[in-house]
């Protein structure tokens, strides 16, 4: 096998209660994470956070992980890295970048019973040719759109995709899934805020239109409270839209920040009155509400996307159908619990029950091509294709 970029590393995870302990032989696991940022992320990286806890939390239980991500990361497990250093932001989403990562993650897959892939559609299609051998799990980080329902629909027979909300699972019936899980954060990493609350409004999110930063002003203005606003414009869609939509908004009530640490991040969010989460479109989940419920922070979304699941309404936040409701509702806020909002996450979004969910997933599958290749007939024999749906 060909070592490229940086070196493998293996970061040492604390004990924890073994997979023997729910009948659940130890497996050779290979996550594989996009190449844009390090693992964990230094700041924004939803997906980086969820294979970062996946991979703690797999070899606390006893398996054998290897994870392959950009360079400079420093996660549990063996780390691989094809790429020596993160790419410039600017160059997020670059398909060569992308294809020399992820050809080069399965080219050293090895032994490995089972392969997590949370890349994209390079990684999808390498999965759909490798015809279960070895079983790809595949999980669904974005929306559906025409132009991936139709790539999905050629392939899906050959992966096990897995949904992260039921949400995300209903818009597209057309394939068949493993799973739907959850994401989930660790809990330890975004402790429950003891200090008072302030009276600002947070927002933490992307520069574009679906995300709406300028809504969350908007409501914030109207509420009568100061914003603070998290943010990422680092792609050239999303400088353009700060400046013509954004920018003209802003004001002495609105403090902006970017490239926020970890800490620094959940220092804010422990101390903001509410969330803001002004979504306009379908997203298939949204780690940043629950990372603001753990901290105690209730979050007022839109009822679109996968919102509708991780926010309980009236516990630990509340869904508004437009601007004006959710400006209206943030003085109810004042009479949620904090810890019910923590309660909430611990027990439907916490990175250990992410990790079992999967980790049943994995045991599923891998019994399934156990039982298959004994008859003689693996998963890929029955859909031979790749290119023709069955």
């Amino acid at each position: 096998m060909h070592q490229h970029g940086a070196p493998a590393t293996t970061v040492p995870t604390e004990p924890n209660a073994s997979c023997r302990e729910m009948g659940i032989e130890p497996m050779r696991v290979t996550l594989i994470a996009p190449p844009w940022f390090p693992i964990p992320p230094s700041g924004y990286g939803g997906t980086e956070v969820v294979v970062d806890s996946l991979a703690r939390l797999l070899v606390a239980r006893g398996h054998d992980v290897t994870v392959v991500a950009t360079g400079g990361s420093h996660c549990a497990g063996l780390i691989r890295s094809p790429l020596s250093e993160p790419p410039d932001p600017s160059a997020l989403g670059d398909p060569w970048i992308e294809a020399t990562h992820v050809l080069q993650a399965y080219a050293g897959i090895g032994d490995a019973d089972i392969v997590h892939d949370h890349s994209g559609v390079v990684g999808a299609t390498i999965a759909a040719v490798l015809r279960g051998r070895p079983p790809v799990v595949h999980t669904l980080h974005g929306p559906w759109t025409p132009e991936n329902r139709a790539f999905y629909r050629l392939v899906h027979n050959q992966l096990h995709l897995v949904a992260i909300s039921e949400t995300q699972r209903s818009h597209n019936t057309e394939v068949s899934y493993a799973a739907t899980v959850h994401n989930g954060v660790q809990l330890d990493e975004y402790p429950l805020g003891t200090e008072p609350r302030g009276d600002e409004l947070i927002y933490v999110g992307r520069a574009n239109p679906g995300k709406n930063p300028a809504g969350a002003i908007r409501v914030a203005r109207a509420a009568g409270r100061p914003l603070r606003m998290i943010v990422k414009r680092a792609e050239p869609p999303e400088i353009e839209y700060w400046q013509h939509e954004v920018e003209p908004l802003l004001g002495d009530d609105v403090e902006v920040l970017e490239g926020v640490p970890h800490q620094e991040k959940v220092a804010a969010l422990q101390h903001a009155y509410a969330m803001i989460f002004p979504i306009r479109w379908p997203e298939p989940f949204g780690l940043v509400m629950v990372e603001a419920m753990a901290c105690g922070t209730p979050v007022l979304a839109c009822p679109s996307g996968a919102a509708v699941e991780i926010v309980c309404e009236g516990r630990s936040g509340f869904l508004s159908r437009s601007e004006e409701e959710m400006s209206a509702q943030v003085a109810a806020v004042a009479a949620l619990d904090p810890s019910d909002c923590r309660a909430w996450v611990a027990k439907h979004f916490s990175a250990e029950a992410m990790a079992l969910r999967y980790e049943e997933v994995y045991a599923q599958i891998a019994r399934d091509t156990a039982q298959s290749v004994g008859s003689n007939m693996t998963r890929t024999d029955r859909s031979r294709s790749v290119l023709i749906p069955s």
